[in-house]
């Protein structure tokens, strides 16, 4: 084989290492830790599919898929609609620009952890809590926020005198406070690429429709929405995946929720490993995740996929 044949297998050597070590490896070294119990001890043996049986029969590991779709719903539509609103915003011939572009961003470089305990004092439940104090201010009820594990439609019906089912209950006031910090962290790179596919749409389109009389709303729908939906497809494959694979900020805003009202997939993951020390039931959470991601990109794929303009 010549040199200029081997050469660019050579360039991609690193990466591919890296690659194979720390993501395709894991994977297999999960599926295969999960077919075990007592995996690394002198009383490991081989359990079949019998720890995927005990998670699929017991109701700990469908309420933390709950918490986890309640999370991606309430989290991916409204960052991604906040983050198109501001984008178009910082996108017009403002003053400061960069330095509203740069205060946007800034929440998405923060430390998660650093982030986050900052918004867990503002949701404190005490009256120290910012929120609490507002509300006190407003003559409202404090709330224990990232503590209460009641359902945000249940509160809210219960202060309007409604009595509502388990069932629609919603996510909990915990989750919901861990929620609205996401949003606020995401916006940052969810603006910063819905400002890159803005910046591909030629101006030449938007000032044809103007001279063809169309309206700021027909610019939209016609030409911005078509042509930034490569873009759009990015980001909703990228925020689903994101929010299903959340670990920081539930960990560190609800650590005192005790009823796991909060407990996500990625926090089932964590209490099997370090709290019940079960390495295979973990293992065996985390190939199920697994394979919930890869479907649902794969569903988004063939859903979505044909429907942008490339």
């Amino acid at each position: 084989m010549s040199r200029t044949k081997w050469q660019p297998y050579l360039y991609l050597a690193p990466a591919a290492i890296i690659l194979l070590a720390f993501s395709i490896y894991p994977v297999f070294q999960a599926a295969h830790m999960s077919v075990y119990t007592d995996w690394g001890k002198k009383s490991e043996r081989f359990a079949g599919l019998r720890n995927y049986d005990a998670l699929l029969s017991r109701g700990e590991f469908w309420h933390s898929l709950a918490v986890s779709v309640w999370y991606a719903v309430g989290t991916v539509p409204v960052a991604l609609l906040l983050s198109f609103l501001i984008a178009n915003l910082l996108f017009q011939k403002l003053r400061a620009l960069g330095l509203y572009r740069v205060i946007y961003f800034l929440p998405y470089v923060t430390s998660t952890v650093a982030a986050a305990i900052v918004w867990r004092w503002i949701f404190d439940p005490n009256d120290r809590g910012i929120v609490n104090s507002v509300f006190n201010w407003l003559g409202l009820p404090a709330q224990r926020w990232y503590q209460e594990a009641a359902g945000v439609f249940t509160l809210i019906g219960e202060h309007f005198g409604l009595s509502l089912p388990s069932w629609a209950g919603g996510p909990s006031l915990a989750l919901v406070c861990v929620m609205i910090f996401s949003i606020w962290h995401a916006l940052g790179f969810d603006i910063v690429i819905f400002l890159a596919g803005l910046s591909a749409i030629p101006k030449e389109m938007h000032e044809a429709a103007d001279i063809d009389g169309a309206t700021a709303f027909q610019r939209l729908r016609h030409i911005t929405l078509p042509l930034l939906s490569p873009t759009l497809f990015f980001l909703i494959v990228v925020s689903v995946i994101r929010s299903f694979q959340t670990f920081n900020q539930i960990y560190i805003m609800t650590p005192q929720e005790s009823t796991g009202s909060a407990q996500n997939v990625t926090m089932l993951i964590f209490n099997k490993l370090w709290v019940d020390h079960q390495e295979c039931m973990a293992a065996a959470v985390a190939l199920l995740l697994f394979l919930i991601v890869l479907g649902l990109t794969t569903f988004q794929m063939r859903v979505l996929g044909p429907r942008v303009h490339y």
